[in-house]
């Protein structure tokens, strides 16, 4: 099966870009290095290309409804441009994705996983059944670019016509940069400040060009990762899964006692008031080694749970992992991760492991 490339495909080879499989396509994982990538997204600015995250519209009078009872969040008081962070679950209250809910003047826009759009959209359509509601994958006319960094709003500002000091963390507008209308938003997935362009293909192209020469670094997904990684956020397929609800992710922020009887509710709620077997834990390592994904953990010789996200973070200069363990592990708890058939010393450590300079 052929993988899917983005629209700007063509600009990432002649950046010199290396490329790898993700979620179904030929995405560039660097341009020169992860952490030179990294670095000039905490430092100055960088640019990304996020087109292969798929777009869901919901249109029609039950449209509210239904975003009420597809998402553990509560969108009822959402205003016109507003965005808002939510998990998707099923009945179990296990996790069907994460996703970011756009309200605009005449319709729901669902931003998705890659790798999720096409489950995403049969779940959307499998729960729409009794709602006046017209759902369409509009993924093929979009593409999007993130610009992420302390600079970003300097960088960006040049190029667009709304005022970006006006535009709020987590709300979008409709805008022109460069002379096309775009859907520009403050979100990020960095812990920086920064902003996501939606368009069609051919205009994110001239953006991406555009917004380069003018400085912006590309960055390529292993600095991607490594970025939300630092600022403890989650990725699905690590800390988020169809096992994994988003109260035992630490989400239980995104679960409201809401009115509307959205999928996993009942468990959901219970888990909130009565809390959770497992937990998400930050880990530092205190001897050398890499904590990857699947690893063992252990609180004073016993088995406790498993790595999630381990690397280098180069913003804190240490090893870190992200991982769940049983809810009675204590803080002051000896913890050790396996790696390749030794156990090494960790400790574990709040999360997020950085914060940089979002504008909330």
């Amino acid at each position: 099966m052929s993988l899917k490339r983005t629209p700007l495909y063509a600009a990432h080879q002649r950046l010199g870009a290396k490329f790898v499989e993700f979620g179904g396509w030929e995405m560039p994982i660097q341009y020169t290095s992860i952490i030179e990538e990294h670095n000039a997204v905490r430092s100055s600015v960088g640019i990304f290309d996020v087109s292969h995250m798929g777009e869901l519209e919901i249109t029609g009078p039950h449209a509210l409804d239904l975003v009420q009872k597809l998402i553990t969040n509560d969108a009822s008081a959402m205003k016109e441009y507003q965005v808002l962070y939510s998990p998707m679950c099923y009945e179990s209250g296990g996790t069907v994705d994460d996703l970011l809910v756009y309200k605009l003047p005449d319709r729901f826009l669902l931003v998705v996983n890659a790798a999720n759009t096409d489950k995403d959209f049969a779940w959307v359509q499998q729960n729409a059944y009794n709602f006046r509601v017209t759902v369409k994958n509009v993924s093929a006319e979009y593409g999007q670019i993130a610009i992420q960094g302390p600079k970003a709003e300097a960088l960006l500002q040049a190029f667009t016509e709304s005022s970006l000091k006006d535009l709020r963390y987590y709300w979008a507008t409709h805008t022109r940069v460069l002379g096309s209308e775009v859907l520009l938003s403050r979100t990020g997935y960095t812990g920086e400040d920064g902003f996501e362009i939606y368009a069609g293909p051919g205009v994110i192209e001239r953006l991406w060009d555009e917004l380069v020469r003018a400085g912006a670094r590309p960055v390529g997904l292993g600095a991607r990762d490594t970025l939300r990684f630092e600022a403890g956020m989650p990725l699905y397929g690590h800390e988020l899964d169809e096992q994994t609800t988003p109260v035992e992710a630490g989400l239980g922020w995104t679960v409201k006692e809401k009115n509307a009887d959205y999928n996993g509710k009942a468990v959901l709620l219970a888990q909130k008031r009565q809390g959770t077997k497992k937990k998400l834990i930050g880990l530092k390592m205190l001897e050398p080694g890499v904590p990857r994904q699947g690893y063992k953990i252990f609180a004073d010789g016993r088995e406790v749970g498993a790595v999630t996200s381990g690397m280098f973070a180069p913003s804190v200069n240490a090893f870190l992992a992200m991982g769940f363990v049983v809810s009675d592990t204590p803080p002051t708890a000896a913890l050790e991760i396996e790696i390749r058939g030794q156990r090494k010393r960790a400790q574990m450590t709040k999360l997020p492991f950085y914060r940089g300079s979002v504008k909330r």
